[in-house]
């Protein structure tokens, strides 16, 4: 396919046929539903992919994406652009503090150690903050943290934060698990390599028919993932992720997730936290 370069000032428009080629295969790919409302954000979060692919028009990039050269390479980054990862340290505190003074003193008398996944973990400030409190706590522990995009996985696996992204962690935690960068300037801060040896990071997409694990998982932390899936899509997840969980094990999710009206086989034990049926 021949591509002429385009000029960055430039802004190529989405037609409404094109949008409805890309939400069908996101869709199906990933499981993510784009609303008619979406296609502004759509569009112009894949300028950059047009950009890089010296693409002039959207029409293009439908064709070459769902060429067989092009659903081997361009996937991946895809999905990287079309993603939203927003996350903290300590994110909902109530959860953590549940996780303190309810979840783990129960499991910890069932199990030696413990296995922990977190389904979504963009950039790591989840998985870090759980290992951070497992690892307080003083249990035997390994964070499992899967997300479908490559480039938030980078960052986790780095492990490095600005002075603005680890202002929630408490002090005593900062002085514990968290380096400073030896250019007090930069103002950065890394994980520990004793916690990131905890944090295993792996490329999952929700869509899998197998997610791979061969243990049972004890705890999962999902929250404000499945708000990007219809219904039917987070019923099935969350009974596909309930095969992977342990008879007494915990899910953890989104204060704007719920699920009413869903067969699933958990039971609610506090605000967005859930415990399978036994």
């Amino acid at each position: 396919m021949s591509r002429e370069i385009v000029n960055s000032s430039q802004m190529a428009t989405m037609s409404q046929s094109d949008f409805t080629r890309l939400r069908e295969f996101i869709y199906s790919e990933c499981g993510i539903t784009l609303a008619d409302a979406k296609k502004t954000m759509l569009e112009a979060r894949l300028q950059k992919r047009l950009r890089e692919l010296n693409l002039k028009s959207f029409s293009q990039y439908c064709d070459y994406l769902f060429s067989a050269n092009g659903v081997e390479q361009e996937l991946t980054d895809m999905i990287n652009q079309v993603t939203t990862n927003k996350t903290d340290f300590f994110r909902e505190p109530a959860h953590f503090e549940y996780l303190k003074s309810k979840a783990l003193p129960e499991l910890t008398r069932l199990k030696k150690s413990l296995l922990v996944w977190s389904a979504g973990c963009s950039s790591g400030e989840e998985p870090y903050t759980l290992a951070m409190v497992l690892q307080e706590f003083g249990c035997s522990f390994m964070v499992l943290a899967t997300d479908i995009s490559t480039k938030v996985l980078e960052k986790a696996r780095l492990a490095v934060y600005d002075e603005e992204r680890v202002a929630p962690v408490p002090s005593d935690f900062k002085r514990k698990y968290l380096l400073t960068n030896k250019d007090r300037t930069k103002r950065l801060f890394r994980v520990v390599p004793e916690l990131r040896e905890r944090v295993k990071l792996r490329r999952l997409n929700f869509m899998d028919g197998d997610f791979g694990f061969r243990e049972p998982i004890d705890i999962i932390f999902c929250r404000n993932v499945i708000i990007y899936f219809d219904k039917q899509t987070q019923e099935r997840l969350l009974n596909h992720f309930c095969r992977y969980l342990s008879p007494d094990g915990y899910v953890f999710m989104g204060h704007s997730e719920t699920l009413l009206g869903m067969d699933v086989p958990l039971v609610p034990v506090a605000p967005t936290i859930y415990r399978r049926k036994r």
